[in-house]
Order: structure tokens, then sequence, then C-alpha cells
């Protein structure tokens, strides 16, 4: 019997233990995504374990529970222990910009070297902002539709949270559909309102052409010019021909680690973009080829930040954020001050729907053109070297923007933004729609928000029927 023990257990396989890096980069997720739940969206340590911290990448998922954390609400950090030998890692909040992540091995007292934007940059009245007329506020946000088309509506919405229709197993935390411009349908989970925040993940892509666009119309950067990244700049360095379009574009034809592009060293690791994504060596010649990569947009944010200089910390807020009534959006950066825009951005639905709506007005808010008049077509258009799998459903790409169409059921010209775990802003200019979806999908579980969309417009058309 203890032979037949023995040769059980050398038959079975070798299960190695994970080395210090990857504990290091689960308690940055833990850090991280406790900082951001408990001082962005004000949730309680219990809702973010549940959420933000299930259902994560499976090589960080085992350890989290035996990684302790240690909240400092006073100071507003999270320290999370990994390694004996190290300091502990960290994640540290500031008004405005939220938490981030001081890199490996750092301890407390760099937090005070953080970036912070300067005093005299104040947050808007959040009372007052709210009590204008939507959709710089929430006064008159909503509208009613007709009997018929209300109730086809409410059965659609019913359904976008029953964890079945449009995928077993999926989590819905917030829908809501915007038809001419009010808000006919909004629904939330339990522990969820029209002010809570939760991550965007890659929607925040379609906030840096955004922004990028912003910049444009006022004469502060060109989409055809060669990106502004510093470590570029050494004469003869091919990457100095890629321009801020291929970025937005993702036809930079920089090398990633694989489609997709996992920045697991910015994200959990501390590292910052000019330390990792800058200096990705060429792949493809620039233009050539269209990888989904968070690279590009990181990097098209960065070039954004160096064109802009001092005034890059307050960009976002005073010349879109806050303009177009998003005061519920945080967008976070690196330990070194650059906005980590292809992911890290905490917002609300409304806040979503308020971008969407932006685009739907051709770049105008309160009577104030804020994006150039060709944006919304720049953006949902695929320009140059476009994503393989072309089946339907599967989307083409503009310009931080997927595109959809007639081929997948939805009335041509519809463009969204997209994010991992289930977030999405679908909008049809068309049908003069917008539809965002929030959740916490698992791995396998991807919502199907083109089936959801479709159901939305059938149920609208009742209304013009």
């Amino acid at each position: 019997m203890k032979i037949m023990m023995l040769l059980a257990l050398l038959a079975a396989p070798v299960v190695a233990a994970p080395d210090s890096h990857t504990r290091a980069l689960a308690a940055g997720y833990k850090a991280a995504f406790l900082c951001s739940g408990l001082f962005d969206a004000g949730q309680h340590e219990a809702a973010v374990t549940a959420d933000d911290l299930t259902g994560i990448y499976p090589e960080y998922q085992p350890l989290l529970a035996e990684l302790p954390a240690v909240i400092d609400r006073d100071a507003r950090r999270v320290s999370v222990a990994f390694d004996a030998r190290l300091p502990p890692r960290i994640a540290v909040w500031r008004p405005l910009l939220g938490c981030a992540q001081l890199p490996v091995g750092a301890g407390p007292d760099v937090a005070a070297r953080l970036p912070r934007l300067t005093p005299d940059l104040k947050q808007p009245d959040l009372a007052a902002l709210d009590a204008s007329a939507w959709p710089l506020g929430d006064a008159h946000a909503t509208a009613r539709l007709p009997r018929r088309p209300a109730a086809a509506l409410a059965a659609v919405t019913a359904r976008a949270f029953d964890g079945t229709t449009y995928q077993k197993g999926s989590t819905t935390t917030a829908m809501l559909v915007v038809s001419d411009g009010r808000i006919v349908a909004e629904r939330y989970r339990a522990g969820y309102d029209l002010h809570t925040p939760q991550r965007t993940w890659s929607v925040a892509k379609s906030l840096t052409a955004s922004l990028v666009g912003r910049a444009v119309q006022l004469g502060r950067v060109d989409v055809a010019a060669p990106a502004n990244i510093p470590e570029w700049r050494t004469p003869g360095d091919p990457r100095a021909a890629i321009t801020l379009e291929q970025l937005l574009r993702m036809t930079s034809g920089l090398w990633t680690n694989g489609p997709g592009n996992r920045t697991d060293e910015v994200y959990l690791g501390g590292a910052s973009i000019a330390q990792t994504a800058a200096v990705m060596p060429i792949e493809a010649a620039p233009g050539s080829r269209f990888r989904y990569a968070n690279d590009d947009i990181m990097l098209a944010a960065y070039s954004l930040e160096t064109s802009l200089g001092r005034e890059a910390l307050g960009f976002p807020f005073t010349q879109l954020l806050w303009p177009i009534g998003m005061t519920r959006t945080t967008p976070e950066t690196d330990w070194q001050g650059h906005f980590v825009l292809s992911s890290q951005v905490w917002t609300t639905a409304r806040d979503l729907a308020r971008l969407a709506l932006l685009y739907q007005n051709d770049g105008i808010a309160a009577g104030q053109r804020l994006l150039p008049p060709d944006w919304p077509g720049f953006v949902s258009a695929a320009r140059g070297a476009q994503p393989e799998d072309t089946r339907p459903g599967r989307g083409g790409y503009g310009a931080g923007f997927w595109l959809f169409g007639a081929r997948d059921g939805l009335p041509e010209g519809s463009y969204a933004m997209l994010g991992n775990r289930g977030q999405y802003v679908v909008i049809i200019p068309a049908a003069k729609l917008v539809i965002v979806r929030r959740g916490f999908d698992q791995p396998g579980a991807a919502f199907d928000a083109v089936a959801l969309a479709k159901d939305v417009v059938a149920a609208v058309a009742r209304t013009r029927n």
C-alpha cells in the first residue's frame, strides 16, 4: 500500500508555487481594486471583494484570499503584503485622480511624491450641477415612451438582468437607454445607482479618442502627425514615424505580447507607461496591420500628455469631462502621473451616456463645440487595416470605437465603446439611441451586447410604427 501511495505521489503533476513577482502582481490587483472601489466608488470592502476581486485572471484569483490587505481610511491608502523581504504593494488615492499604485518594492514614503492636481483646480459644485438640466445635470433626464414600446423596452431591460437571456452566468449592474436625447429606461442592481462609479476597462479607450478630439479642436495636436513620444526621438528610431491616428486605430505595428496585449505590469505592477509601452519595438510597418493593443491607446494618451505639457493633468476635467457633466468620472494615473486611459477609469452609466450623447450631438454640448465637426465620423470610420475576425457581431474598428452595422443586424453606422467584464455603450445614430450596459461578467460568460442592442432597437421602433 505504501508503495502504491508513493507511486501515485510521484505520478502526480508538480504545481510550482507562484513566484514572488506573480504574488506581487496579485497583491497589486487587490490593492488597486480595493483602493478604487473604496475611495472612487464609495463601496464597502465586501462589495469590492465580491464583484471586482472575483472572476479575475486565474493565476491571481487563488492568491487574493491569502494576501492580507490593510486599509488606512484616513490616508486613503491600501497596502497588501506579499513577500516578507519587500514592502507591501501600496495603492494611494488622490482627489479627482483616483488611485495610483506604487512600484514593486516602494515603501509608503513614495506616496508623498505622487503627482496631484494643483489646488486651484476645484471640482464643480456637484449639487448645483446635478440640479441642472440633463445631460449636463440630472434634472428632466427621463422621458416616457408610449405604452406599447415602454412595455417592450421594460421587458428587454428585465431580460438584461436575468443572467440568462444574453449570456448564461452574466451579471448586469446597470442598464440605461437614451432615445432622442432622454433616458427612457434605467435600472440598477442592488448596491448601485445613478451615481455609483464602476471601472470602465477598455471603454476608456473611447474616452482617450475623445480627449484627443478635444485637443484637435483646440489646435493642440494633429492626428496625422507623428506621435509625440519622448522615447522615440533618437535620430533613426523607426517608431518616430508612427502617427497619433495609427495609435488610435491600433495599427502602430508595435510588438505586443500577443493580441489583446495584457499590460499587467502597468495595471497591477506599478510600472509606468514610459517604462513599458513606450519601449516596445516595431514588429510590422506602421499602418499595415490591426492588432488590438492596450499599449497603442496608452501611448496615444501619453502623446497627448506630452503635447499638453503642464496642462495635461487638468485637461480631461476642464476640457471634456466637466463641460459635458461627467462629474462622477475618475481617470487614474500611474505613479509617474501618466493617465492609464486604456482601462483605468471609474465612471457611472449616466456619465457614459453623456459621452455618447456628445457624439450624437455632433461634438456639441451646452452650445459649445468640444469636438471637431468631423470627429464622430472620424472615430466611426474603418480606415486602414481591420481586425481579421470579420464574423457578424465581432465588429470592425475605428479610432477608439468598435464599428457595427447591417451585417451585425444593427442600423448602418452604429458604433460602440466596449470593455472587459461586460462594459458596453452602443451608439446608434440612425435610431437616435444610446444603450449603456455595465456588468461583472465572469470569464467565458461574455454578455451579448449586439443581441441586446437589436432588441432595444426593435422595442423603441414601436414608437414610430
